[in-house]
């Protein structure tokens, strides 16, 4: 890893925010693209005529094309389905608590995407999205906030496992396309008798999502992600700094392993099934927060911003847009290329302006 100098990437876009809905305070201790195709063509194997005294007819060969619909993958993940009734369930959003009574937390290494987001108190708040893999356990889960409301809508209605919240945070969230699924709307919760309370709700991603309404649909692709023979684009870089107010995170990437290692705090940040986090991709995208109820910051995920990708080893600098709480982010580089990631898990992380820092390469 280098320690010995960083490269300051300061913020150049200005943020348009449109006016805040009202940021709460929560319970708890104050708490897709479409398919393509590949088209290949082949040559019919040509016949040899048997001798004869006279010259045999020019031999054809036959041009034919197939049209190979592309794999399916998980939307999440950008990974080749396997289990095509996996692949059909809903997705499940999981509110995580990531105050120092909370870790190690459980589950952290399954989700398909992390969202770290700050709350409270100079505090960060996670959401786990499950949805090609599980966890059992999975916590400790804790309350959510209004910004969750717009954060997550563009994953199609997914189911939304928290710890509830104050009246005005809870009546939106049930006025909101999320599917609720609290302690008070599904009995599948349980307090772990090593922690205090309020840091030892758990539940289990398998009883999560059995509590799915019927029509409940899988979620949409919310990044690009280039293919196995692509290249990796981008400046090399060995990881990144991120300021989450008070809060410092570091991700180093390691290439044998082919994943980036989470420090929090300068502490290797653990996961009590799995070990060290890690993840495949880093997105950084820079936010406004804007002040909300009882001064709760509320992230403004709809308008555009300073982007950082991290992937392969590789750092892409560019933008990330959204008009509309249902699309997921669009990300884009400096040219207004969408930005391809590598397949399997991603951490996003959402800091305010100016508070990312790139490792350069050796």
């Amino acid at each position: 890893m280098h320690h010995s100098r960083l490269i300051a990437v300061r913020a150049l876009v200005a943020i348009s925010a449109a006016a805040a809905l009202a940021a709460g305070t929560a319970s708890c201790g104050g708490d897709g693209a479409a398919d393509t195709t590949t088209t290949v063509t082949t040559m019919a194997p040509s016949t040899s005529a048997a001798p004869t005294t006279t010259a045999a007819p020019p031999t054809t060969v036959a041009e034919t094309t197939t049209t190979v619909p592309a794999a399916p993958v998980y939307p999440l993940t950008g990974v080749e389905v396997i289990d095509p009734a996996v692949a059909a369930r809903p997705a499940l959003v999981v509110k995580i608590d990531n105050a120092a009574g909370a870790r190690p937390q459980s589950g952290m290494n399954e989700a398909d995407i992390v969202v770290e987001e700050i709350v409270n108190d100079s505090l960060t708040r996670f959401a786990f999205v499950f949805h090609s893999q599980g966890s059992d356990p999975v916590g400790p889960v804790r309350s959510g906030r209004l910004q969750d409301i717009d954060l997550f809508g563009s994953f199609n209605r997914p189911l939304f496992a928290w710890s509830g919240g104050n009246a005005t945070v809870t009546a939106a969230i049930r006025a909101s396309d999320l599917i609720e699924l609290g302690p008070q709307q599904a009995n599948v919760y349980f307090r772990s008798g090593d922690r205090k309370v309020p840091h030892n709700l758990y539940s289990t991603t398998t009883d999560l999502w059995s509590k799915a309404p019927a029509d409940a649909q899988p979620p949409q692709r919310q990044f690009a992600y280039r293919s196995p023979t692509e290249p990796v684009a981008g400046v090399p870089s060995p990881g990144a700094l991120v300021t989450l107010d008070s809060i410092d995170v570091r991700w180093d990437w390691d290439a044998a392993a082919g994943v980036y290692f989470r420090t929090m705090e300068g502490k290797p940040h653990d996961d009590t099934q799995s070990g060290q986090v890690n993840t495949n991709n880093v997105v950084v995208l820079e936010m406004t927060y804007l002040p909300g109820i009882s001064g709760s910051p509320d992230a403004q995920t709809i308008g555009s911003g300073r982007a950082f990708v991290f992937t392969g080893g590789q750092y892409i600098e560019g933008t990330w847009s959204r008009a509309d709480r249902r699309a997921p982010f669009t990300l884009t580089d400096a040219d207004g290329s969408i930005i391809e990631m590598t397949p399997g898990r991603t951490f996003i992380e959402l800091p305010r302006e100016g508070n990312t820092l790139a490792l350069p390469a050796a």
